[in-house]
């Protein structure tokens, strides 16, 4: 088996001691492999220690992975695996590079309830829209987020794909785009409206603490071989809000890389979230907006469930 079949789900996790560590899960799904563990117990040495260290090594590090992996299950007794339900997740990482690059207004019809408008000569853009969020925002899997209530009356939620850089590069062409991808996982790019509203400049909407919610895999590109045809969907408290698919992007995935590494140097461990669909809380008459003991969920085919509850 060649790196590329291989289907590949990392993620961070910690157990009783709380260190955080990088994991992939088992073939079946119910097992996280401790990779540093793992290495030891294999006598094997050479696969970081980090989730994004792995991802800077890029592709070059999955045949290591898939060895240990092939070893430990050869073992089913092996005690470098934890049972998933016994491990905390975390955010695959906290750390990119630097600010996660957002794309707004991806979605025709979200530019439409944006905008509150039906022209669509008005609301969708020519170009795509990009913005930013600080590792600051970035959030865990299952955890309480902040609702913000003191800052904003507001609070909204974006269910998003994200794409994960693993080659650097600079004035990518779109053809060699998804070269330069390492995989994908889900954001939850959670906006105070008022506060994006007051200017032009979104920032202040969508740089709150906790408003990145990230995870709970980074699942490798070589498990989703068709990134432009995912169905996402996002529930409030069980209420299907949002119901889309990736294909109805405006600008779709070599666009954004195209785009964003014009002039600019992409760098390994960057995180680009590509847009929301419509059916966020703005969209609603009244609005939908979250308040405190809400629990959101956010499924993305092949990628997972990102859940998290809001105080």
């Amino acid at each position: 088996m060649t790196h590329k079949e291989i289907p590949m789900r990392f993620l961070t996790f910690s157990s009783k001691d709380a260190t955080r560590r990088a994991g992939v899960l088992s073939r079946d799904g119910k097992k996280v492999l401790c990779l540093a563990c793992a290495q030891k117990q294999c006598g094997d040495a050479g696969i970081p220690a980090s989730i994004l260290e792995i991802v800077q090594k890029g592709d070059a590090i999955l045949p290591a992975v898939q060895a240990l992996l092939d070893k430990a299950e050869a073992d089913g007794k092996h005690q470098a695996f934890s049972p998933l339900e016994h491990v905390t997740i975390h955010a695959p990482y906290n750390n990119p590079p630097r600010n996660i690059f957002c794309v707004g207004l991806n979605y025709h019809a979200h530019a439409l309830e944006f905008e509150q408008t039906n022209d669509a000569s008005k609301a969708v853009p020519k170009f795509p829209i990009i913005f930013t969020k600080p590792n600051t925002a970035i959030a865990d899997p299952d955890t309480a987020i902040d609702s913000h209530i003191a800052e904003s009356d507001s609070y909204d939620y974006e269910v998003e794909l994200a794409v994960i850089i693993g080659k650097a590069g600079k004035n990518i062409p779109g053809e060699k785009a998804y070269e330069h991808v390492f995989g994908y996982s889900i954001i939850n790019d959670l906006t105070a409206r008022d506060l994006q509203k007051r200017t032009s400049q979104w920032f202040s909407g969508k740089c709150l603490d906790e408003s990145a919610p990230f995870g709970p895999y980074l699942v490798h590109k070589s498990a989703v071989p068709d990134p432009q045809n995912l169905d996402l969907r996002c529930s409030i408290n069980g209420e299907l809000r949002q119901d889309s698919n990736t294909k109805l992007m405006i600008f779709d995935i070599p666009t954004l890389i195209a785009t964003l590494s014009k002039g600019s140097t992409l760098m390994a461990g960057d995180i680009i979230a590509t847009g929301t669909c419509p059916g966020v809380g703005m969209g609603f008459t009244p609005p939908k907006f979250l308040k405190p003991g809400d629990t959101i969920e956010m499924t993305i085919q092949q990628i997972g469930t990102l859940r998290n509850t809001v105080r």
